[in-house]
């Protein structure tokens, strides 16, 4: 079971590491789960002066890391070339909230697999900064069957290199989702692995209709040697006819990490198709505000700034002072000061112009 901690309270004070630690304290009533703008299987081996510091520094390298799957997810290979230059401090003000799927810890290491949840107005304004299109509508799922030529035949549902591949790619909330089938009795009994080789219809459908996708593709993958693949992959999605046939060798990692690279390859090429195909985003014209927040403690604002941050069209919310009578911040949005004032509402803020000063107050 997923361990999740909410944000909403990441304040930039005295660097990065307090800024992480704020935000893993804050409270978790925040979380907004968007599937495309979460990205799960993040994996950490970090070895610091202790495991304390080591789980704060996975943290860290975590969030730039799911940064760059996210924005190669939405955007492509130039999306996240052309963001490439934000640190952990600026990509963290972007995160919503984060899981801990599984970790380890020992003397001065940490080891864990990690899901990040992003914040898609924040985002959006990265991108609509750098000039960056993109497209946020997702394909229809598909259903890839993995099958393993190995050397006592062929295997579907046993653990194999080129299952593993599979499941590592964590693609199901893609763009384009992949779902790999969980491999269960329902599965084997549906479909073996020589009906698949075989392209049997009844199988194949039951499997689509199981895990609700639109389309479902046959993956054959084949050992030539201890550090080489051959991928074969086959059947009919949204893109079209899927027709893919190639050899990867890897120079290390053997033909485990031969898998993965066919795998990625051609997850990325069907992403490359798909936002091909869609009408991109406009890009989003960013404004800003300077805005009074009357406050009676730091706690109280905490709670507000977890509110602004998750409120949709907020591109940002900058903290310009604070003391104990209020907060001056430079709030960037991305939507019509009316249509930001009512989001902003529903969330019991309410955004005003007195006088000559821009003031937000929670009721």
């Amino acid at each position: 079971m997923a361990r999740r901690v909410g944000s909403g309270a990441l304040v930039a004070t005295a660097g990065l590491i307090l800024a992480v630690l704020v935000w893993v304290m804050a409270t978790a009533g925040l979380v907004r789960a968007d599937p495309l703008y979460t990205v799960s299987g993040v994996e950490v081996d970090v070895t610091d002066s202790d495991a304390s510091s080591a789980k704060l520094k996975a943290i860290s390298e975590a969030q730039v890391e799911a940064f760059a799957i996210l924005l190669d997810r939405i955007g492509g290979g130039e999306a996240a070339a052309r963001l490439q230059h934000l640190g952990p401090s600026e990509i963290g003000r972007m995160m919503d909230s984060l899981s801990i799927e599984e970790e380890r810890t020992g003397p001065g290491r940490y080891i864990a697999r990690l899901t990040i949840r992003f914040l898609p107005d924040m985002v959006r304004a990265a991108m609509a900064g750098a000039d960056i299109a993109f497209t946020e509508e997702r394909a229809p799922a598909v259903v890839v069957v993995p099958v393993w030529m190995g050397p006592g035949g062929p295997e579907v549902w046993a653990d194999n290199p080129w299952r593993a591949a599979w499941l590592l790619l964590n693609a199901q909330d893609s763009l384009v989702p992949l779902v790999v089938p969980l491999g269960d009795l329902t599965d084997s009994q549906a479909l073996t692995a020589a009906q698949a080789l075989d392209g049997d219809r009844a199988g194949l459908e039951a499997l689509r209709q199981r895990y609700s996708a639109d389309a479902v593709i046959v993956a054959v993958a084949a050992p030539l040697d201890d550090k080489t693949v051959r991928a074969t992959l086959i059947g009919e999605t949204a893109m079209g006819a899927i027709d893919f046939d190639r050899t990867y060798t890897a120079q290390d990692g053997g033909v485990a990490a031969a898998a993965g690279q066919a795998v990625r390859e051609f997850h990325s090429a069907l992403l490359a198709e798909w936002r091909a195909s869609r009408p991109q985003v406009a890009r989003v014209e960013v404004q800003s505000l300077r805005v009074a927040v009357p406050l009676s403690s730091l706690e109280q604002w905490n709670d507000l700034r977890g509110r602004l941050v998750a409120t949709p069209g907020v591109a940002g919310v900058d903290l310009s002072s604070l003391s104990g009578q209020g907060a001056v911040v430079r709030l960037s949005f991305s939507v019509p000061i009316p249509d930001l004032q009512a989001e902003l509402a529903q969330r019991r803020l309410d955004l005003a112009l007195r006088g000559d000063v821009w003031v937000i107050q929670p009721y």
